[in-house]
């Protein structure tokens, strides 16, 4: 299996980044997950919109463009033999002294990961389980996507003995922050929700294109900080990824709602699919009617 590393295709086994740098020191770095279907990186303007905004917040000397993205990505693929798939786009800061540095980062390292996937299919569903472990906050002022990830670890090592399951971190104060690899969504009376960013969740891309897709269709969406009880009181309940979609959730501990049943989840993963081999952006939802 071939990766790609500063625009050369290389072995996965003959990979290989400094010690020195500063994404493994300190980790100073960031990524964005996203899906290929049938060749096309879906919502990928989405992706580096988000990845150019943190890579300026952590100077980081790199600004990625669409056309250097989907190249990476087709020379990747191409390579390696499929067209559906995972692809992890990764920029670390760069080699730097041993010490927290005040200086922009100017020579990143750029590293395209990928791994096959089936074809897309129907609505899938998936439980949820409350964890123990609280979401941390940001480091910053935001969330950002980047490699800072024990938090993530240790909820999944609290989970891995519930397969099929997604862990749900509430925030310190007791609120629902989101899921593990997840955003999370919940439906009463016809109305979605979903936390506030200010709990100090990701902004997820998934997340938002589905907000957009349910507000482009009529249906009311509020953003807020609810109590556990909320959740368990919806009549249904999914996560959204932009590996794993729109996933429903049929139970939470003994609280169970509508999963794949759940008119809500049926109709936005409907739109959904309408849209995953030929959008770019949430700003074309809309024009489906016009591709």
């Amino acid at each position: 299996m071939y990766i790609w590393h500063n625009g050369i295709l290389v072995k996965k086994e003959e990979a290989v980044i400094s010690p020195f740098d500063h994404g493994f020191l300190y980790g100073v770095g960031l990524f964005e997950t996203f899906r290929v279907y049938g060749g096309h990186c879906f919502l990928l303007d989405d992706h580096i919109e988000r990845l150019n905004a943190g890579l300026e917040l952590l100077e980081i000397g790199k600004k990625v463009t669409r056309d250097e993205a989907e190249g990476a990505v087709k020379e990747l693929l191409s390579a390696n033999g499929y067209s559906d798939a995972y692809i992890r786009f990764n920029v670390s800061a760069g080699i730097g002294e041993i010490g927290l540095r005040s200086e922009p980062y100017e020579s990143p390292e750029v590293l395209v990961f990928s791994k096959p996937l089936p074809p897309a299919g129907r609505l899938q569903e998936k439980g949820g389980k409350i964890l123990s472990l609280n979401r941390n906050t940001p480091e910053g002022r935001e969330r950002l996507k980047s490699h800072h990830y024990l938090n993530n670890l240790l909820a999944w090592r609290e989970i891995r003995n519930s397969p099929g399951m997604e862990g749900i971190f509430l925030t310190r104060e007791g609120y629902i922050a989101e899921g593990i690899v997840s955003n999370i969504f919940w439906a009463k009376g016809g109305i979605l929700f979903t936390p506030s960013l200010e709990t100090g969740i990701l902004s997820g891309v998934t997340r938002g294109f589905v907000m957009e897709l349910a507000m482009k269709s009529g249906i009311e969406v509020r953003e807020g900080f609810y109590p556990l009880d909320e959740l368990l009181l919806a009549d249904e309940v999914f996560f959204t990824n932009s590996i794993q979609e729109i996933v429903a959730c049929p139970r939470i501990g003994d609280a169970k709602f509508e999963g794949m049943n759940g008119h809500l989840a049926r109709y936005l993963h409907g739109r959904y699919a309408a849209c995953r081999e030929s959008f770019y952006t949430m700003r074309e939802i809309g024009t489906e009617d016009e591709k």
